[in-house]
């Protein structure tokens, strides 16, 4: 019964110390691809971003022919507007002496 109660413990302490290194293992593997994820998302910013600056003019001059109408339209309403607009009087304050 002693011997078998040893066998256990010593299984059990294997394990366990099995269990731990493999949890170790885990975190610094883990940490370690974070740091990767990070890095590599922050390069991804970049050249998107660069990518998006030299794209996104090409792409709105291309989508232009769709946007003039409502763009004339809404250029139309803003001048009908202004027009109608009652002109504001500015008056200027007059010199105080002192």
């Amino acid at each position: 019964m002693i011997v078998m109660t040893a066998v256990v413990f010593t299984v059990v302490g294997l394990w366990l110390v099995g269990a731990v290194i493999g949890t170790i293992f885990k975190l610094v593997f883990g940490i370690i691809g974070g740091i990767f994820t990070l890095i590599g998302g922050l390069i991804g910013i970049v050249f998107g971003g660069l990518a998006l600056l030299i794209v996104g003019p090409l792409v709105l001059l291309a989508m232009l022919p769709v946007f003039a109408p409502v763009l004339l339209l809404a250029l139309v309403v803003w001048l009908i507007v202004r027009a109608n607009r009652p002109q504001q009087v500015v008056s200027t304050p007059a010199p105080t002496a002192r």
